[in-house]
Order: structure tokens, then sequence, then C-alpha cells
């Protein structure tokens, strides 16, 4: 880690705590300097904000008590609106994922992933990416096979040629800096984009991004 750079502050909402302290202490042999919170319920990690510094990066269970993980995500998300949010749960049925990523998830892991993916997916998400496992990234790709396209002139979206282009590669799983790269362009210049490209698909995340221009054929 850069010494200069501000640490990383990292949220864990599980409500398994025997899980969440085994999950945080191999965390933390893999990623020294992060700040790590960890709470047992929604409630618990909303009544925070203010006390203790806000998240970069939520680990969100889908079954908790209470108010659970899908239900909390709006709320998370207008408490912290710049952090990444990243679910992590034993639940790999359709519903809980198409509805966590429509929900603006920015990636899907099962807690049988091993320590070292979930750090990897921690720094892809940094990076620009939406982390799914093998078994949910196999269930979103049959679930868009499947879906009867919308006529073109059901929905247009005014995207500029920039825009295509970066559309083009975020569908194809490029990261913010391997798009940079391949356009030539800075990353700033790749990030303002994406921006741009979010609002004009009403969109907040990089996977409901890729569903709807799937979804649409809006690159056809």
């Amino acid at each position: 880690m850069n010494p200069s750079a501000a640490p990383l502050v990292l949220w864990v909402v599980e409500d398994n705590a025997a899980f969440r302290r085994t999950l945080i202490r191999g965390l933390s042999r893999r990623m020294p300097g992060t700040s790590f919170h960890e709470f047992g319920s929604a409630e618990q990690a909303l009544s925070a904000f203010g006390s203790i510094p806000s998240p970069q990066v939520f680990l969100l269970d889908v079954g908790l008590p209470g108010t659970n993980g899908l239900k909390a995500m709006p709320l998370l998300h207008q408490a912290a609106p710049e952090a990444f949010l990243l679910i992590l749960t034993v639940f790999e049925d359709d519903e809980k994922i198409f509805a966590a990523i429509s929900g603006g998830a920015h990636g899907y892991l099962l807690k049988t992933a091993p320590v070292a993916q979930i750090v990897e997916a921690i720094h892809e998400v940094q990076a620009g990416g939406s982390p799914l496992t093998p078994r949910v990234a196999r269930k979103v790709l049959e679930h868009f096979a499947t879906l009867k396209p919308r006529k073109p002139q059901e929905e247009t979206v005014d995207l500029k040629e920039m825009e295509i282009q970066i559309l083009r590669l975020i569908v194809e799983g490029l990261l913010k800096k391997e798009i940079a790269d391949r356009l030539n362009v800075g990353i700033h210049t790749v990030d303002t984009q994406m921006r741009t490209i979010y609002r004009k698909l009403q969109v907040t995340t990089r996977a409901a991004a890729v569903a709807k221009t799937l979804q649409g054929r809006l690159l056809s």
C-alpha cells in the first residue's frame, strides 16, 4: 500500500459473528492497513454513520435479521453514495442475484469463495470492475440469453461515439485502466464518460449497465 494513501475503510455487514470475524481475520492478513468495521445487522451499520469513518467498500450479507441486505442496499447507497457495495451471501438463486444487481450492487460473491478471491474482488471493484463468482456469472449470462430482446424503437439512448466505444469495452469486461489504455485516453476521461453513460442508461453500476445494454441490444 502507498504510505501516503488513505487507508481503505471496509464495512462488513454480516449477522453470523463467527463467519464475520473469520473473514475479517483472513482479509486483514492480505490487506494490511485496511480499516475494518463489523456489524451484525443493517440497522447497526446505518446507525454508525457519522460516528466512524464512512466506508469505501461494503461487504453485505443478504440474509440479515430485521432489514435484509436487499432492502438495506438503497439505504446504504444513500448514506454512502460513493461506496462500492459487494454482496457476500450463501444465496445463489436467480431472484436474489438479479434483485441485487438491478438494485445497485457492484458485485455478487458467494460465501464459499476463498478469501483470496474476495480480496481480488475488492480490488477489482475499486478499479472499476463488477466482480461475480463463476457460478453467479454463468447464471447472469444464461438469464440474459433467454430474455426476449426489446425492439429498438421501444427505447433509444443517445450515446456519442466515445461513449459507445467505452460501453462496448465495458460489456467486454475491461476495467477502467484497460479501457483508458485501449483508447489511449486518461483514466479520468474514462471515469467521466462512464458516469455520463450510467446517467443516460439510468443505472448506477457497471453490472446494471451491461445488463441493460445486452437486454436492449443497445450496441447492435
